[in-house]
């Protein structure tokens, strides 16, 4: 009688570890379920840009004087990006979604920056890299937007829209005390506010 309870222990304890353990890995399977830009990338309600290196030393080189050392850290930190991606909303129920996203995916990511000016907020995300001026991920998070424009909108392929919400994810080894030149040349929100942190 104690041995059958001591086998129905152990086999229970196994069990219990495996179920343990399934849980633990449960966020982690959902987050990399619902990255929100593999999620929009086929939406026809946002639109969705995704920039590979080769773009990236094509815009580096446009009109850029190679024998300048400013010129040359700028080209060698673009050389350095690996992945940009952005998603632009006008839609109150993706922008919601988006801000969702935001909020849990930066959980593993250092707030750098935050910015409000009115009804407008941008939000600056960083992933530390090989040592404290290279970062491996920039992620800017920009919603209301729309606030700001006061109902003028803006063009985007032939289409007047409100802008309410722009997410951007930026990855590689970056210089950080770079990637504000990089945000201005691309026009990217809150470029200005990233140079004055410097």
């Amino acid at each position: 009688m104690k041995t059958i309870t001591i086998i129905n222990r152990e086999a229970m304890n196994k069990r219990l570890i495996v179920f343990v353990m399934a849980i633990m890995l449960l966020p982690l399977t959902a987050l990399a379920q619902k990255d929100i830009f593999d999620k929009y990338s086929e939406s026809s309600e946002v639109t969705y840009v995704n920039i590979q290196p080769k773009m990236f030393q094509m815009i580096a080189k446009a009109g850029i004087d190679v024998s300048d050392p400013e010129a040359k850290a700028y080209m060698d930190m673009v050389n350095s990006i690996t992945s940009f991606k952005t998603i632009v909303s006008d839609k109150s129920s993706i922008s919601a979604d988006i801000s969702k996203w935001v909020k849990s995916y930066s959980r593993s990511l250092e707030e750098l920056m935050e910015v409000k000016d009115g009804g407008t907020e941008v939000k600056f995300y960083v992933k530390e890299g090989k040592d404290a001026d290279h970062i491996k991920e920039l992620l800017i998070f920009v919603s209301g937007i729309d606030k700001a424009m006061k109902g003028n909108g803006v063009e985007i392929n032939g289409e007047q829209r409100n802008v309410e919400t722009v997410v951007v994810s930026l990855t590689g080894n970056i210089n950080l005390n770079e990637i504000s030149k990089l945000t201005d040349k691309m026009n990217i929100p809150g470029g200005k506010q990233l140079e004055k942190k410097k």
